[in-house]
């Protein structure tokens, strides 16, 4: 290692507060235009604007490339491509900030459905004093698709409003379903939520079939990433009524166009990706950066190792 090592930063606004590195980090900043040539220098990336292509992009070739790199994300789809993933670069994630904020956002979105808030809000705006029942949702079931962190947090958080849950995940073990069981699971789950990491297996995973298997009366969250579901096969399920509603925090092209018709389907609520991001989440993902980089300084192992073929963090 250099006696001062040179720190890349990928921008982002606002800009990450790194003061606490001053001399003990060369900091040089790029933006999507200049991280290609600005690559080469550097020791340790840190993917700061975390929705941007321009790793992926800017990496393929030869010569030196940063030991380590962190993206200030859950996912890494974004920057993964075959040339990262055979070297021996490590790839590190911001697992740890989102996990809680993202289970209690989809506990809210439950909320707000089975008591059907968006509703009263309509009403409101109408002036239109309509009473109604809603639902119960102790005692409902709930199918969390993804048994990483995230996964976990939320099936933990459902389980203290009493909903039934069950878990799904790559590989069946202690309190966790495999594939195998996901059609059964999903064919009694009154909530479907995705969570899953994007890899190969799980692209498009929620397609026409998997919508025809939910029941009638089940509503489906993604808080995983957008191109886990097939948007048109949702639409379909939405339009002819095969489930009863959805919430999206995640898309498969982001952010959404005005004239897209997501925005007008049925029973559809869309939030802007914004389900992990609570109060402070920029500087509590600087403070996590600079907890890794002070390990990396000692020579001490980092956490939060990506495995580069898989796609995720492993669990324990």
């Amino acid at each position: 290692m250099p006696a001062v090592p040179t720190l890349l930063v990928l921008d982002a606004d606002p800009l990450p507060r790194l003061g606490s590195l001053t001399g003990r980090a060369r900091i040089v900043h790029a933006d999507e235009a200049t991280l290609a040539q600005r690559l080469p220098e550097a020791d340790v990336l840190l993917v700061w604007d975390f929705t941007s292509n321009a790793v992926r992009e800017a990496w393929p070739g030869e010569g030196p490339r940063p030991a380590w790199v962190h993206t200030a994300s859950a996912g890494v789809e974004r920057l993964m491509c075959p040339e990262l993933a055979a070297s021996d670069t490590v790839v590190t994630n911001a697992r740890g900030v989102f996990e809680q904020p993202i289970a209690e956002y989809v506990a809210a979105l439950v909320l707000a459905i089975a008591k059907d808030l968006p509703g009263t809000l309509d009403l409101q705006r109408e002036r239109t004093w309509r009473h109604r029942e809603t639902r119960r949702l102790a005692g409902t079931r709930a199918c969390v698709v993804g048994s990483g962190p995230i996964g976990r947090a939320i099936a933990h958080t459902l389980k203290a409003l009493d909903v039934t849950t069950a878990l799904v995940g790559r590989v069946p073990r202690t309190g966790i379903h495999g594939p195998e069981d996901l059609d059964r699971l999903l064919s009694r789950a009154d909530w479907v939520i995705a969570a899953a990491p994007l890899t190969e297996q799980t692209h498009g995973m929620f397609d026409t079939r998997r919508f025809g298997v939910m029941q009638p009366s089940a509503y489906f969250v993604n808080v995983g990433r957008g191109p886990l579901v097939d948007e048109d096969a949702l639409a379909e399920a939405l339009t002819r009524r095969w489930i009863a509603g959805a919430a999206l925090d995640v898309f498969t092209d982001e952010p959404l166009t005005p004239d897209s018709p997501l925005w007008r389907l049925p029973g559809l609520i869309v939030s802007p990706h914004m389900s992990g991001d609570t109060i402070g989440w920029r500087d509590e993902l600087g403070r996590q950066f600079v907890e890794l980089y002070e390990h990396w300084e000692a020579g001490r192992p980092l956490v939060n190792v990506v495995d580069k073929q898989r796609g995720y963090v492993p669990g324990h």
